[in-house]
């Protein structure tokens, strides 16, 4: 099981502890079996509140083996070829 995130256990603890005490102060309830039920059903909110939070997802990194860079740059470019730019190419405003 991955470890949980900040974010986790940040929703998770806020949750135990305000919905703890809006169950507590709706009910209005002073027995300890009461209390009891409260702090469990708190806790399970909590948990599923936790564990609803999206994890981070990997990152996938492309990358180039180093023949392959080494090819294309000494690859010449005839110049009656046309290269199409991978980057947008940025013209002067006409003054």
């Amino acid at each position: 099981m991955p470890r949980p995130t900040a974010a986790q256990l940040a929703y998770g603890s806020f949750t135990v502890i305000f919905s703890t005490l809006a169950m507590l102060l709706l009910s209005q309830t002073s027995s300890g079996v009461g209390i009891a039920v409260i702090a469990v059903a708190a806790l399970a909110l909590g948990l599923l509140v936790a564990m609803t939070v999206p994890m981070p997802k990997a990152r996938v990194v492309a990358v180039r083996k180093p023949t392959e860079r080494a090819e294309t740059a000494q690859t010449p470019v005839p110049a009656s070829v046309t290269v199409l730019a991978t980057e947008p190419v940025h013209e002067r405003a006409a003054s």
